[in-house]
């Protein structure tokens, strides 16, 4: 007999047919197929409990099959964390960067930073939204997933505004606990950088002599 797990549905996007399950056990989420559910009392939801069987899909990703709904209630916080859909978390995240360009416009005014250094800004947060996206994309079809420690060194070098709206707006990585942990890590490494910067410790890096 196959072991079976438990999780919650940390997505789900119900006209595609799809999401993806958090394991109770911790790890990467498990992408789902509507048509992996054995019994539907209802169309799935976001934040609900379930157990499944994991299988290997054509092109070697795990998936999961033979899901059924858990009716077994689970510890208090484990059960409501999930009812907080990554959208309406993911919205308080993006104060982070209207915050952040307020800062920037104090070190304008104070520093005068380089203008080469807000389009470092620009042109790596849309590169990082981009492979968000592409990571969303082959999470869906089962293909080779971008290595999470690639996504915080895009963070890291600037890119966390463009990984904030990929998180909002592709619903991809906005639930994991442990992979945002990290991500906020680089975001305070980022601006703890960008502040150093600016300040007259690192003019001499970037004033003409």
């Amino acid at each position: 007999m196959q072991m079976r797990f438990e999780g919650v549905l940390s997505q789900w996007n119900d006209e595609r047919g799809f999401g993806f399950i958090e394991p109770t056990q911790s790890g990467q989420e498990i992408f789902v197929h509507i048509k992996a559910f054995r019994q539907l009392a209802g169309r799935p939801q976001a934040g609900q409990a379930v157990s499944f069987e994991v299988e290997t899909g054509p092109q070697g990703k795990k998936r999961a099959k033979n899901v059924e709904p858990v009716r077994t209630s689970y510890p208090a916080a484990q059960r409501e964390r999930p009812l907080r859909s990554p959208a309406q978390w993911g919205t308080a995240t993006l104060f982070a960067i209207p915050g952040f360009l307020v800062l920037y416009l104090v070190a304008i005014l104070v520093w005068r930073p380089p203008a080469w250094l807000a389009l470092v800004y620009v042109a790596t947060s849309a590169f990082t939204f981009l492979t968000y996206a592409l990571d969303k994309s082959a999470a869906v079809r089962g293909a080779w997933r971008t290595p999470e420690s690639t996504l915080h060194f895009l963070a890291l070098a600037g890119g966390w505004p463009g990984a904030l709206l990929a998180q909002q707006f592709l619903r991809h990585k906005s639930t994991k606990a442990e992979f945002r942990s990290v991500f906020w890590g680089t975001v305070i490494m980022n601006v703890t950088a960008f502040l150093a910067l600016c300040s007259p410790i690192g003019q001499p890096l970037w004033v003409a002599q």
